[in-house]
């Protein structure tokens, strides 16, 4: 087992609460909802991993304006270690920004990169995933990446594509990956499953400090700076000064653009556990209890003569006459009436809304 220095985590809660309105807004993204583990899924995602890297050694980067609201369900958490950034820059600034933050600590340490807003089951096998992860990016000059074998043809997630079996004395599987792909449409993810090469990215990653170091500077340069002096902050003032300097000039760029599309040293490693984005209200359906007739109700909720629904009512209560295939939700201010088919335009109906202007505090 890797030692325990040597092992930090960076947590990714960003976000904008659109795909779960009206429940999750700008203001309280999906990361703190209590849905469907009855908990705020950052709460779950820090003591999964708690058994295996101290509190100390895990960063939690946020929004500024989310800082308090992730410390005030963390209350036990380090708050040193929660980092407003000032602004969004996408997945590879907030990587950067870790990068610096684990080097500032410990040069020769590694760090997984994970994100607060997914559900994760089989916890022991996900740390034990994580631990060989550890083990080989402490070991040896390369990313690891951590795919999802897929059980459908998803044209949500992007993929993974990997090539030969690695040798190695561990429960977990690792692959040389050749490529990652950007979301395929549905004819390309059935050919993709048919080779049995392709995995889902998870977003979830392994490295260590030098080598992800040495990957932004030969592929984003730019960002190679901010690793730099977020490491030689002498100071809470002092990093802040950086940030707010510098986070504005970034690039707004992801992670898999920046660099995983580009590095030739990548090695996956292959889950067993259960992975879920919960992109969607749709999502639910896989994770929380049904009645007899494929109801899944959370809060407050009555059906009569109703069948294949969501129901969720975060205060009141909600009640379902003669309807199938409707996700109804109703938080504060608003409720949600919508086709469970069309889930995913939830996202461009909070995109109109906040474009008008008008729903201000309630998206």
């Amino acid at each position: 087992m890797p030692k325990i220095k040597d092992m930090y985590a960076v947590i990714l809660a960003g976000g904008s609460g659109e795909r779960f309105w009206p429940m999750s807004t700008t203001s309280r993204p999906k990361q703190f909802l209590p849905i469907p583990a009855g908990k705020p899924l950052i709460c779950a995602t820090v003591e999964r991993i708690e058994k295996l890297i101290p509190g100390e050694q895990i960063f939690i980067i946020t929004r500024r304006d989310l800082a308090d609201m992730v410390h005030r369900v963390l209350p036990g958490f380090p708050k040193q270690n929660i980092i407003g950034e000032p602004c969004g820059r996408d997945t590879a600034a907030a990587v950067a920004l870790g990068a610096g933050l684990v080097k500032n600590r410990n040069p020769n340490a590694a760090f997984c990169v994970l994100t607060s807003d997914h559900l994760i089951e089989k916890n022991d096998v996900f740390r034990k995933t994580l631990e060989e992860a550890f083990q080989v990016a402490l070991s040896s000059d390369v990313l690891v990446t951590i795919g999802i074998k897929p059980s459908f043809p998803s044209t949500g997630f992007g993929y993974v594509e990997t090539e030969r079996k690695l040798e190695g004395k561990f429960k977990t599987v690792f692959r040389k990956v050749r490529r990652f792909v950007e979301k395929p449409d549905k004819a390309t993810a059935v050919k993709y499953l048919k080779t049995g090469r392709f995995y889902w990215n998870s977003g979830m990653f392994v490295w260590s400090v030098s080598a992800l170091a040495a990957a932004i500077a030969k592929y984003r340069p730019q960002l190679a700076g901010l690793v730099n002096r977020v490491a030689e902050a002498s100071s809470r003032r002092s990093l802040e000064n950086i940030l707010r300097k510098e986070y504005a000039r970034l690039e707004k760029i992801s992670i898999d653009y920046a660099v995983m599309e580009k590095a030739g040293n990548i090695i996956m490693a292959e889950s067993r556990f259960i992975w879920d984005d919960v992109g969607s209200w749709s999502a639910l359906e896989a994770h929380c209890a049904k009645d007899t007739h494929d109801n899944v109700i959370i809060g407050r909720g009555e059906v009569l003569d109703a069948c294949g629904n969501i129901v969720v009512a975060e205060d009141g209560m909600l009640a379902l006459v003669g309807v199938r295939d409707l996700i109804v939700v109703r938080s504060g201010a608003a409720t949600l009436v919508c086709a469970k088919n069309k889930a995913q335009e939830i996202k461009k109906l909070v995109a109109r809304m906040k474009s008008g202007g008008k729903y201000k505090g309630i998206v």
